[in-house]
């Protein structure tokens, strides 16, 4: 079974949306990159750089975020697919055996509250003008509709508010498939 394939009972809707939140973290990802990797002028610079974090460059973790961001967001296609209910043939001890549906609710649905939470929090600190330690924003920070600049990075983030509400239904529909009592 292939990644973009579907289970059988699963309603268009769910797949739609699993492909949504996918395509909803792609913008940031490819803001962050642009803008902080490869210096576009998508953004006013800041007049430190990019900052290192975790230890490493900060072009580097800008772009092993973007990576990770995607990846997390893929996940949401094993409620849709085979492999969110049977583990791949690949995975020592357990391929081929059945996902126990708690074992892709649990993560999904904390998934889903911490991703709505966040992109919630985030987006009403910044609307304040704030950063998410309460901060004002720096003077080089886009958000503003005076330029394309600022109006790009919105609708960059903007699909991030997706994220985590899309991944709820996702959860609770996957749930109901996989927990129906038996005949």
């Amino acid at each position: 079974m292939t990644i973009h394939m579907s289970v059988p009972g699963v309603p268009r809707w769910a797949r739609i949306a699993a492909w949504t939140i996918t395509l909803a973290v792609l913008p940031a990802s490819l803001w962050r990159i642009g803008a902080m990797t490869f210096h576009l002028p998508i953004i006013t610079p800041s007049p430190i750089g990019p900052e290192p974090t975790l230890g490493m460059p900060g072009e580097l973790y800008v772009v092993l975020l973007s990576i990770f961001s995607e990846a997390a967001a893929f996940t949401a296609f094993g409620l849709i697919a085979g492999w969110g209910e049977v583990f791949p043939s690949w995975i020592p001890g357990l391929g081929g055996r059945r996902v126990p549906p708690l074992a892709a609710v649990v993560p999904a649905a904390l998934g889903a509250a911490v991703l709505t939470w966040t992109w919630t929090f985030v987006t009403v600190n910044i609307l304040r003008g704030h950063d998410v330690h309460g901060r004002a924003l720096p003077s080089y920070f886009p958000l503003n509709f005076d330029d394309w600049k600022g109006v790009l990075a919105v609708a960059a983030y903007a699909p991030l508010l997706l994220w985590g509400p899309l991944l709820a239904v996702l959860t609770v529909a996957y749930w109901r498939r996989r927990h129906r009592p038996s005949r």
